[in-house]
């Protein structure tokens, strides 16, 4: 447990901190514009987002308490129940809008999807720690891990939401690659890649799935329905030109043309209104906080530690790139949100929770090397 220690002071994560209250407060900020309908008060989506966030602020306090090292022995029992989770939720939860995501707690909505990637670094970090790489991995020693992750791979696939699918793949390729395989192995994977497209095409992914991806190829092909929130969003993303349109001020999604423009799409909101400009402020303070990490993961006392800090960047990282990319068409629309600027509750939960161990990292780099 975390002892009242004056080094504990000493190495508090101040730069993480600032670094996210600049990033939640552009967040606070956008959300409060792309929900606002022109009256006096802030949306019911505000506030519950703000109560969120609050909650996150003090799992981060929470997940402070404890030393991380202690998670490389509880991921397995959280990986059993997370699994069970998504069972539960892809099978017996109502369908809502032709999916079973949600979990109703009554108090929130829990979307075990999101918490599942967080616990996915958890289990490949610790997972990997143990191994010996010597000459790189090779494919024998991967099966396993890919096994892992598969299971809540296709158990998200049912409900369906190919977005988050999609990020516990590339989180685990991620982690492979950082760890190092042998180039033997990079052979079989890229064949067997090659085989999975075709089948994931053909069998896995929905019509929809399917004509979202075809629709990125061609957003023109189709302006009044699958390609209609890629185009909107290229509008609202050039209008804003060098210094936006100004807070409250953009038209794209205050008149409604840009759908999901407080999740998917939150920061076409942000690129109308605060223009290149405030988009390059934001993409600075928001890159340079996963640069801090790389850096506590370069920094942290254990091996595990440094596989959990560098996989909870990529998490953030990876989701952040395909949704900026998404809203700018260069990627199909895959419902990836921008993590701690979509909203959101699961996913910021998640996210600051992420946080939270990273700067748990942190704080713990002067105690000896286990």
């Amino acid at each position: 447990m975390l002892r009242f220690d004056r080094r504990f002071i000493h190495n508090f994560d101040w730069v993480m901190v600032l670094l996210l209250l600049l990033v939640c407060g552009m967040a606070v900020a956008n959300l409060y514009s792309s929900t606002w309908s022109g009256g006096p008060d802030p949306s019911r989506v505000f506030f519950k987002q703000i109560y969120i966030m609050l909650a996150g602020f003090g799992a981060i306090l929470f997940v402070l308490t404890f030393d991380y090292r202690e998670l490389e022995a509880l991921g397995l029992v959280a990986y059993i129940g997370i699994l069970l989770l998504l069972l539960y939720t892809g099978f017996f939860v109502d369908t809502v809008a032709g999916t079973q995501r949600w979990l109703n707690l009554g108090f929130f909505r829990l979307q075990p999807s999101e918490p599942a990637k967080l616990i996915m670094v958890v289990v490949l970090a610790g997972y990997f720690s143990r191994r010996e790489v010597g000459e790189g991995l090779r494919f024998m020693d991967i099966i396993k891990p890919g096994v892992l992750t598969l299971i809540p791979f296709v158990l998200i696939m049912i409900q369906p939401d190919l977005g988050t699918a999609l990020m516990l793949g590339i989180i685990y390729v991620s982690m492979i690659l950082f760890v190092r395989l042998r180039w033997s192995t990079y052979v079989i994977l890229a064949t067997l890649g090659g085989a999975a497209s075709v089948i994931f095409w053909k069998y896995l992914l929905k019509d929809y799935q399917r004509r979202r991806i075809e629709t990125f190829l061609n957003p023109e092909g189709d302006p009044m329905n699958q390609g209609y929130q890629i185009m909107q969003s290229k509008i609202a993303v050039g209008s804003g030109q060098v210094f936006g349109k100004g807070f409250l001020e953009g038209t794209q999604g205050h008149l409604h043309f840009l759908p999901e423009r407080h999740t998917d799409f939150a920061f076409s909101v942000w690129a109308e209104e605060w223009g290149f400009a405030g988009s390059v402020f934001f993409l600075i303070c928001y890159f340079f906080m996963l640069l801090w990490g790389i850096n506590i993961a370069m920094t942290a006392r254990d091996k595990f530690g440094v596989l959990l800090a560098f996989g909870l960047v990529m998490l953030i990282f990876w989701q952040a790139v395909i949704n900026l990319l998404m809203i700018m068409g260069f990627l199909p629309v895959v419902g990836i949100p921008l993590p701690l600027f979509s909203y959101g509750g699961s996913s910021l939960l998640t996210t600051l929770i992420g946080i939270g161990l990273l700067m748990n990292i942190r704080i713990r780099r002067f105690q000896s090397r286990g």
